[in-house]
């Protein structure tokens, strides 16, 4: 299965575009509509690898909003960084501890650890703050009573303040 997915590296944010057996370069394009459709702020790069999906058509998508399309070279993982350490967490708090069955059970756990990546796990460039959490709101206090929920199929735990 090959998944796309875009991170705003400036709020961590991480939006997952789809899952298919076969990404072929329609299906990449509509899945880059797709993002500009729900996209807030403006594009200005997007940094991809040079998979035979990314055609002309999925660079022409960005370029028409302005934003820069940028191929990374052969054999240079280190070139998307954010993205090559997304790819391991996802396996190493996910994947690695799951069985997955089909396409449907991967589309729910990824949608659910993204759901959990944005709102919940903190980020030390965002000052241990999750990405959809305001920068203006006060840090919980240590003495309150947490509340523990489980989340990805019981895979990882999400703590809050207790109501």
């Amino acid at each position: 299965m090959d998944t796309v997915f875009f991170i705003e590296v400036g709020t961590r944010r991480v939006r997952l575009a789809g899952i298919t057996a076969n990404p072929t370069a329609a299906w990449t394009t509509q899945a880059a509509r797709n993002l500009l459709m729900e996209s807030v702020r403006p594009i200005r790069y997007v940094i991809r690898d040079r998979g035979g999906q990314f055609t002309p058509s999925f660079d022409t998508v960005f370029t028409a909003v302005g934003a820069e399309d940028i191929a990374i070279p052969p054999g240079a993982p280190q070139a998307n960084a954010f993205a090559e350490r997304w790819v391991r967490t996802v396996r190493h708090e996910l994947l690695d501890r799951t069985l997955i069955w089909n396409q449907r059970q991967l589309a729910y756990l990824l949608e659910e650890f993204v759901l959990h990546l944005n709102a919940h796990r903190p980020h030390r460039r965002l000052d241990q703050r999750a990405p959809d959490d305001d920068p203006d709101s006060p840090v919980t206090d240590i003495g309150t009573a947490v509340r523990r929920t489980a989340t990805c199929s019981g895979l990882i735990n999400e703590y809050r303040p207790a109501a």
